[in-house]
């Protein structure tokens, strides 16, 4: 089945590439803000007020945005779903959420107008999530058991494919759906025997049930698929590119300035969010920081990879979890994604 799979994955990719051969992937250079009022804009972040949401406020902190001209106002996002509806209804101008499951919602049609112009994580941080003496130690594990999820999350979009190719019967399945930070009372009260959620948020899981936690990631399976990226809307990128490039870049200077002082950035999340936990998100941005720089390449941060996206499209159209059609450049707008100089 997975060499099947990869079969018709390397197809799709072929015919996708080719239909997007044309796009452009130059770096513009970022415009530098005037004397004129700032651009007040909403930006969404992809789950609450965590750690691996931090770098919006420290943005806002050490006046990344302000020096690119921009008067954000953070509102805390939830699920793909919750966050692609704010954008088409107006109600954000940008967003984080994970692109994986915004390009499965694209491919079925359910959400068009948008277009990803940076990576956060150059890789899927979806996983499995146990504890240790529970029920459930490896994939196969997961049959006939209960796994929570945050409600519309790509947790579960996404598990068909990661069951298929872990050998495990996605209809012996149940699921609990409830909100983001509810997950780890959830799994710590034995309600459900495993969580589907982000490594990155084992910490919080860990401090809650007062036991190691056990990560069985998707990327065992799924290696192609990108984690958390910065988004607009489709008409923005088109007609505000320059205001799409500032922000972009007060974003992924802000993230930068996070990994590298993760203490720091997770008081400053704490300061502006005081349910936050410092401990907790210093933990988040420590684990996803090796997720955030491109391997083995010169690109820089919050760059995307055409191929790879490709890639992942054609392994979510192999798996059946959309149909074929989508091509890289109806969900990303590489014109303004970051590329090495």
């Amino acid at each position: 089945m997975l060499k099947n799979l990869r079969l018709i994955a390397a197809a799709v990719m072929i015919v996708t590439l080719v239909s997007t051969a044309g796009c452009s992937a130059k770096d513009p250079a970022p415009a530098a803000p005037g004397t004129t009022e700032p651009d007040k804009i909403t930006y969404m972040t992809a789950f609450g007020a965590v750690g691996r949401d931090a770098f919006a406020w420290v943005a806002q902190e050490k006046g990344f945005f302000k020096d690119a001209n921009l008067d954000v106002t953070i509102q805390l996002g939830a699920a793909v779903d919750t966050n692609l509806t704010a954008l088409s209804a107006g109600q954000a101008q940008f967003a984080a959420l994970d692109f994986t499951g915004a390009v499965i919602q694209a491919g079925k049609g359910k959400f068009k107008d948008f277009r990803a112009i940076a990576a956060i994580h150059q890789q899927t941080l979806v996983s499995i999530v146990s504890l240790e003496g529970g029920s459930v130690v490896q994939p196969r594990d997961l049959e006939g058991k209960k796994i929570g999820a945050a409600t519309g999350s790509v947790n579960q979009l996404l598990f068909p494919a990661y069951a298929q190719l872990a050998g495990v019967d996605a209809g012996k399945v149940t699921w609990v759906n409830v909100a983001p930070p509810q997950l780890p009372a959830l799994l710590a009260s034995n309600q459900v025997d495993a969580l589907s959620t982000f490594l990155i948020g084992r910490g919080g899981i860990e401090k809650a049930a007062g036991k190691k936690a056990i990560i069985l990631p998707y990327s065992d399976y799924l290696s192609d698929l990108f984690g958390n990226a910065l988004v607009t809307t489709s008409q923005l990128a088109q007609d505000k590119p320059d205001l799409v490039k500032r922000f972009r870049d007060a974003a992924i200077k802000a993230l930068q300035w996070t990994i590298a002082n993760p203490e720091e950035a997770a008081q400053i999340l704490k300061n502006a969010q005081p349910a936050a936990d410092v401990a907790a998100a210093t933990g988040e941005i420590k684990l996803m920081s090796p997720y955030v720089t491109p391997t083995g390449t010169n690109a820089p941060v919050g760059s995307f990879d055409q191929q790879k996206v490709a890639r992942s499209i054609a392994i979510l159209q192999g798996a059946g979890l959309m149909p074929p059609g989508l091509t890289p450049d109806q969900v990303v707008a590489f014109a303004l994604t970051p590329t090495a100089s």
